[in-house]
């Protein structure tokens, strides 16, 4: 739809949902991660138990469907923006909490948002992988 050569693997194996040849020949991966509306209160935009290296060309693309809010990040921006698990049973694997929750003070409302450090990996469209 927005002009991208989108292939799909056959099988996830690798964490990869989609390969992309953007115009100069090139290629990138990317995964693919989202939560619905059915999540926790205050979990609308949490990506948890995540295993992944610096992979060269390699993006996430991260949807909160209560938040209606997309986020692209680059393998080395998500690695930079992350926190690493340092115990428990997901020792070593990385998470990532895009929203914050706070409570309107005029109704008395929890509202979720996206907190202001990772306003710059919001996307409306796909144009970052043009």
């Amino acid at each position: 739809m927005e002009g991208l050569d989108v292939y799909l693997p056959l099988v996830d194996d690798h964490g990869v949902d989609c390969v992309i040849k953007k115009a100069d020949g090139t290629f990138i991966e990317v995964q693919i991660k989202a939560r619905s509306n059915e999540v926790a209160d205050g979990d609308a935009a949490l990506f948890a138990a995540i295993t992944h290296d610096l992979t060269p060309n390699f993006y996430f693309v991260f949807y909160s469907e209560r938040l209606d809010t997309m986020w692209i990040m680059s393998s080395e921006e998500f690695l930079t923006e992350c926190v690493t698990n340092k115990n428990g049973k997901n020792k070593g694997k990385r998470s990532i909490w895009f929203n914050g929750n706070k409570t309107d003070k005029s109704t008395g409302e929890k509202q979720e948002y996206c907190k202001k450090q990772f306003e710059k990996y919001v996307s409306r469209d796909f144009s970052r992988f043009h």
